[in-house]
């Protein structure tokens, strides 16, 4: 079982990965194969809307978008951390999700997934949302924590002051690793995947 940890801070090992090294840390302690992938500091590029995934199937923008879509039937859940600008996450993992889930969003399902935010002091809340809109468009488990997944502090060292904050990360991790040996202890029962609907589209302007 893998979970891939995606930074999307342009800080390599600010703290936003401070977040994610703890829930890394108890994923591994569970037995979880673990990956930190960080983005990188250059512009991620936003989707075209061209359409050419639906027959690509990949994006037509050559990035690490693609190593994910290649590599996403090896990875059993996922781990979202971003800092918070203006209330809302970054633009770098925005973009990143919204080529993500459009090329691959039919193969997110049933794979657990979490938010992880950083900041200073306020807009937590609604950036932690925001990713969050990912995962329950798609099907996918949300794994939750004892609070938000959040945490607070301007450095990693004032991170790692936030008691509070890593034990929910640390909450994460356990909850990410039940889940996942929960999913596979159900298929080696024998029991089914969901069975779901042909989905159906409204448009309210016709």
């Amino acid at each position: 079982m893998k979970v891939l940890l995606i930074n999307g801070s342009p800080r390599e090992k600010g703290c936003t990965y401070t977040a994610l090294a703890e829930v890394e840390k108890t994923l591994q302690k569970n037995g979880i194969e673990t990956e930190i992938l960080y983005l990188g500091k250059d512009p991620v590029e936003d989707c075209r809307a061209c359409g050419a995934c639906a027959k690509l199937k990949r994006c037509a923008v050559d990035d690490l978008v693609n190593r994910i879509v290649e590599e996403i039937d090896t990875i059993d859940g996922f781990v979202v951390g971003t800092p918070v600008y203006y209330a809302g996450p970054s633009g770098r993992i925005k973009s990143f999700l919204d080529r993500l889930f459009y090329c691959a969003g039919g193969k997110m399902k049933m794979k657990p997934a979490s938010a992880v935010v950083s900041c200073r002091r306020g807009g937590a809340a609604s950036a932690f949302d925001e990713i969050n809109k990912y995962f329950t468009k798609s099907n996918m488990p949300v794994i939750s924590s004892h609070y938000w997944n959040q945490v607070h502090g301007n450095t990693p060292e004032e991170v790692m002051q936030d008691a509070e904050g890593l034990q929910s990360m640390r909450y994460i991790g356990e909850n990410m690793a039940w889940i996942l040996k929960c999913i596979e202890a159900g298929k080696a029962a024998g029991v089914p995947m969901p069975a779901y609907e042909k989905t159906i589209f409204t448009n309210f302007i016709r």
